[in-house]
């Protein structure tokens, strides 16, 4: 639900960049010094607050690595992007250590970039990130699955329940497809058991961190502290321009997302690096409102009190499927998905397809 303060009708008109600045601000450079820096940054910290696990206070350590190992995880979302440098190898060994051990990157790769498809965004059997459910989903799932849908659909319920959700949907699909002779993601599985064996190597082996200590006290809270991104971030609308959310967050969440907060500027330009985000959403921001209909928060602190109990609209897709829109050219995805043999990921998408 959009309030009155979310409606951009009192924003004064930006014109939007032209041709020229627009292709100046998407150029690829060779390497992308800031992201390269912001990831340096991250393994330095997360090296530091492992190593000195023992003498900082618990709740500290447990605090800053959270913070760290979500940071990754929008680290590796720059890198599906193209970012930071012009080969994907590099760029992918970059972020191969898994610090969250859960998907692997290939996985996630291979679903962002389909998700990335506006024309079907929230779509709940072609958006691999929605959170809908057809209206048959709704009708054959029990009572207790449509109460567990109800609750993970409010803040505190995502935070919760989200990450075991988006474990349990993704570990299923694969052990099912494995099961069923679809071994596609065999090698991409195997990467990504070398990477998780290299972080719990330093963390349990030469840290000394008990297992389930790193699994509860700062991997599951980092995936949920993510969702907190993902929670607001699309909604079912007719319009596909429409779909997109702006949070216009700033200091430390806008930089444990980098900049996606803006998520309505990265769908109509994904190939620009986070840092550049903020000028651009500065010089569109009346444009990007409009076209997104005021679909508009001030911060997560208001979608926190928004929907820290309630949902915040129904889990069964309003149109059944996402209506196909037409929708204006957008910068292109800086990757061709063409080329992906990977079985993108089923991250949040409901199991029994329909």
């Amino acid at each position: 639900m959009i309030g009155a303060s979310d409606t951009p009708e009192n924003t004064p008109p930006q014109k939007p960049g032209s041709t020229r600045e627009s292709r100046k601000i998407s150029r690829k450079t060779a390497i992308e010094w800031p992201t390269l820096g912001l990831g340096l940054a991250i393994y330095g910290g997360f090296g530091l607050v492992t190593w000195h696990y023992e003498t900082l206070p618990w709740w500290l350590g447990a605090a800053i690595g959270i913070y760290l190992i979500a940071w990754h995880g929008s680290l590796q979302h720059e890198v599906t992007h193209g970012h930071p440098t012009a080969s994907r190898r590099l760029n992918e060994a970059f972020v191969f250590p898994s610090l969250w051990l859960w998907i692997p990157y290939d996985l996630y790769r291979s679903a962002h970039l389909k998700h990335h498809c506006d024309a079907r965004l929230t779509d709940p059997l072609e958006d691999p990130e929605s959170c809908y459910l057809t209206p048959r989903q709704w009708a054959e799932a029990g009572r207790g699955a449509r109460m567990f849908y109800f609750i993970n659909n409010s803040f505190l319920g995502r935070l919760l329940f989200g990450p075991a959700l988006c474990i349990w949907r993704l570990y299923k699909g694969e052990v099912l497809a494995f099961c069923h002779g679809d071994f596609r993601n065999l090698k991409t599985w195997g990467l990504q058991t070398a990477s998780c064996a290299l972080v719990l190597t330093w963390v349990v082996v030469i840290c000394e961190i008990p297992l389930i200590t790193y699994l509860a006290f700062f991997v599951y809270p980092a995936i949920s502290l993510s969702l907190v991104r993902s929670f607001a971030e699309h909604r079912a609308h007719p319009d596909a321009q429409q779909r997109s959310v702006i949070v216009e967050s700033r200091g430390l969440m806008a930089l444990l997302f980098l900049n996606n907060n803006l998520h309505a500027l990265h769908h109509a330009e994904p190939g620009l690096p986070w840092y550049r985000l903020p000028a651009r959403f500065k010089a569109r921001r009346g444009e990007l409102l409009r076209a997104n209909g005021g679909y508009r928060f001030s911060g997560y602190g208001e979608i926190m009190l928004r929907y820290m109990l309630w949902p915040k609209e129904h889990v069964r897709h309003p149109f059944g499927r996402a209506l196909s829109a037409s929708i204006p050219q957008t910068a292109a995805l800086t990757e061709d998905t063409s080329s992906q043999n990977a079985r993108p990921a089923q991250l949040l998408k409901p199991v029994n397809a329909a």
